[in-house]
Order: structure tokens, then sequence, then C-alpha cells
């Protein structure tokens, strides 16, 4: 009965998720009592880890909507607002994007809290268990904040489930915040499986250093990104597909290091932040004509099966291009990557194309060239390193497209403001971050006063 009562909260969570209809960081206090009734079993705990990847998936699309729609990837083609805000950069404190990424990440966050508060005095679980689950819980946490960090810059930073105390918080700073993030992800190695034998669904110990490596690369930290970055590519643990085009067909890849699943009963096929019905279902938002003079060359190979055509839809100011790496809730690619093997070759790439290290086997170029072979594209000859640079910020452009990458890079390499003031003439340094949304700074009152600049 108390997993059935908790699977019922999880699930209640997760679809208040999507909606939108819980404010995470104030939580009704009735969530928070059916989670001090029902973790108090051994048979309790598979059901909080399903919550905690639950929630961790609620993230993802949002993820993706804030690194490719806030950037020059797409363009707006159709009615829904929240989209036409981020699309042509007239971005608002009220978007509603915006806030339910705020909300999903919190989720993260409390879930962990409250296994952190509850299940280290919970007799009966075997203590590999419980520091897996623990261990799992706090790099999830660490990785929402490592998100919510480079989205929002500071945010609150909430380390408990305490009603009173969460109602009233105010913004750390966005250092403390990937402080807090990074102890996170470093303590939960430790307590992590080498590898996980169902799979890329959940995290193990390559999970903790692929984000390890992000996390480094966006502080410039070139060694420690390099180092973590080769941990994962040495490991043997994954492989680079041998066509691109399995990337963009299939799910659970052979070098997918940590992805977020759906199934044909649980795809939210008709939501809001659905990445089919965004890309392919309504067209919402559809692949603008100067990336797809970019991706549609011999310069990019095979990832231009990153997109689709068809002349149907080809009518005014549409062009016709469709995004095709996200497929209905029948198909082999739904899911939703957040880590993968040629991410790993990429982020070492430019460590060492930042440190000098060019040519040879433990250079920039061969880290690039792996790729651009599987992509059938002409390898990369030249040994400038400002050429190398720019040829990194490419790769990352045709091989990560769509997978909520672009923003976060724009902004962490200074080049959001040239690149973006081209795309759009509505665009403006205030978007180098997302706004605080507005309906929490109305629920807290800390918040208020502490918007960030120019919304």
């Amino acid at each position: 009965m108390r997993g059935s009562i908790l699977y019922i909260f999880i699930i209640g969570l997760f679809i208040c998720t999507l909606c939108g209809c819980e404010d995470v960081l104030n939580p009704k206090p009735n969530n928070i009592l059916s989670a001090e009734i029902v973790l108090t079993s051994p048979d309790d705990v598979p059901q909080v880890r399903i919550g905690l990847y639950n929630a961790l998936r609620s993230t993802a699309a949002l993820s993706v909507v804030a690194g490719d729609l806030t950037a020059d990837l797409v363009v707006h083609n159709g009615t829904f607002t929240v989209y036409n805000e981020l699309s042509n950069k007239r971005i608002p404190s009220t978007n509603e994007a915006a806030a339910e990424f705020w909300r999903t990440i919190y989720n993260v966050v409390y879930i962990t809290n409250f296994i952190e508060e509850r299940l280290p005095g919970l007799a009966g679980v075997p203590t590999v268990e419980k520091n897996r689950l623990m261990a799992e819980a706090r790099l999830l946490r660490g990785y929402v904040y490592f998100i919510g960090a480079n989205t929002f810059g500071g945010i609150p930073l909430v380390t408990t489930t305490d009603v009173e105390t969460n109602s009233n918080i105010g913004r750390s700073s966005k250092e403390e915040i990937l402080a807090f993030a990074l102890e996170n992800i470093t303590q939960s190695i430790g307590g992590l499986p080498d590898s996980s034998t169902i799979g890329a669904g959940y995290a193990n110990k390559y999970v903790a250093r692929a984000l390890l490596a992000r996390y480094y690369l966006y502080q410039g930290d070139w060694v420690q990104a390099e180092q973590f970055a080769t941990q994962v590519i040495n490991s043997g643990q994954y492989q680079l597909e041998p066509s691109f085009s399995t990337i963009v067909t299939k799910d659970f890849t052979r070098e997918s290091i940590l992805e977020v699943g759906y199934g044909a009963t649980d795809d939210p096929g008709s939501d809001t932040y659905s990445l089919n019905n965004l890309f392919v279902g309504r067209r919402e938002v559809i692949p603008a004509n100067s990336f797809l003079l970019k991706i549609i060359n011999n310069e990019s190979g095979d990832r231009n099966l990153t997109v689709s055509f068809d002349v149907r839809n080809q009518r005014g100011n549409d062009n016709g291009f469709s995004v095709a790496k996200y497929g209905t809730s029948d198909a082999d690619n739904n899911n939703i990557v957040l880590f993968r093997l040629a991410e790993m070759y990429l982020i070492r790439a430019e460590a060492r194309a930042r440190q000098g290290k060019l040519t040879g086997a433990g250079g920039a170029i061969a880290d690039i060239n792996v790729l651009r072979t599987r992509a059938k594209a002409n390898t990369i000859t030249s040994s400038n390193q400002s050429d190398i640079l720019t040829a990194i910020e490419n790769e990352r452009l045709y091989e990560l497209a769509f997978e909520g990458h672009r923003w976060y890079d724009l902004v962490r390499t200074q080049r959001a403001n040239a690149v973006m003031t081209t795309f759009s003439s509505n665009w403006k340094d205030t978007y180098t971050v997302w706004p605080v949304p507005q309906i929490e700074i109305q629920r807290n009152p800390a918040l208020r006063g502490h918007q960030n600049p120019g919304y």
C-alpha cells in the first residue's frame, strides 16, 4: 500500500511538472505529508528512485527549448506565444517556458532533498542500495543546478523540504550555485556503479565524469575538461555509432551516456513541450534558413540528416524543413539524449585547442576528425588555433543540433552577441540569461527586486 501511495504521489508530481500546477519552492503541505508517510519501508525505495528519474525527465525537453530556441537554429512557424517570444527574441519575465523550466529544476532538487532527509534513517535498506540512490540523487541535483545557473544565473539554493524555509529564500550567486553543483557531482562518484546494467537510462560513474567534463569546459578549466572527457572516451563503455543516421533514428545508441526515455504509454505527445509536437507535429518552430545553409552542405556531411524536407509544407514563410530527431510515442527515436560520446570528443578537442594542443594523436584536430570521418565530411587540416576553434564551434553546431547546446555554447564562449545580432534585430545582451519567472517573484518575497537586468 505504501508503495502504491508513493507511486501516486510521484506520478502526481510528474503530471504537475508538465502542467505547471505546483510551486515546488513552496510545495503544498499534503505533498510533504505524503512523502513522510510513504518512505517508511525498503519497499518504497524503488518508487522514490523512479520519481527521481521522472523529475529529471521533465527537465529534458525544456533544456532543449532553452538551448536551441533561444539561439539561431529555428524560427517561429506556429501560434504558441511561448515559442514566438523565444524564437523572435522578445522574451518577457512571463515566458511560460522559463517558468516551467524553473519548476522542473526544483522538482529534482526537492526530491533529492527529500531523499537526503529520509533515506539515512530508513532501516532495512542495504548500504550499497542506499549509497547508490543517494549518489544518483546528488548527481541529478548537481546537474539541474548546473543547468539552472547557466540558464538563469543566480538562483535560490534550496537544501531542505521545509515549507516555511522554502517559501522565502533569495538568490545565491551563480558562482555559489555552481560550487554547490560541483560538490554534489563529485560526492556522487563514490556511490555510483562503474556501469549501468540496464543501459543509459540510469546514472553511473561515467555519467558523473561526462558532466564534470562539461562543467569544466563551461568554467574554462581546460586541463580538467580534457581529463574527464578522456576518462569517458577511454572507458570502453561507449562506442561511436558507425553512421550518424543512427543518432537521428534510434534510442539508446551505443554512444549514449545518459538519456531520458519515453514509451508508447507515457510519451507526452500532446504536451506543449513535447519535442515531437514542437518540431514535427505542429511544427511550431522550423529550422532557420541561416542554419540550413550551414547544415545542408558538404561541410557538415551526414549531419544534414538532423533535418528533413517535405515540399507539402513549403508555403509562405515556411521553408518546408522540419527537425527530424524526435519521433512520436511509437517511434524508436523519441528519447532525449543528455550526454553522448560525440560530445566528449568535442569537449576534449576544444580543451586541447585552448591549451595549444593542436596536432598529432593527442591534439584537437584528431578528435574533430573522428567525428568528421564518421559523418563522411572532409577532415580538418589547418593547424592554426583560431581556425581550429572556429571549426569546433561549427562541429558542435552540426553534431549537437537540437540537443540543447547552442545557446549555452554561444554564451560561454562570449560569442552570443556577435552571432545573435546578425540573426535577429531584436537580440540584446539581456538574453544571455533567461528571466527569473515573474510568477516565482510573486510567490517568493525574497526574489522581489532581484530580477535579471533588462527584464
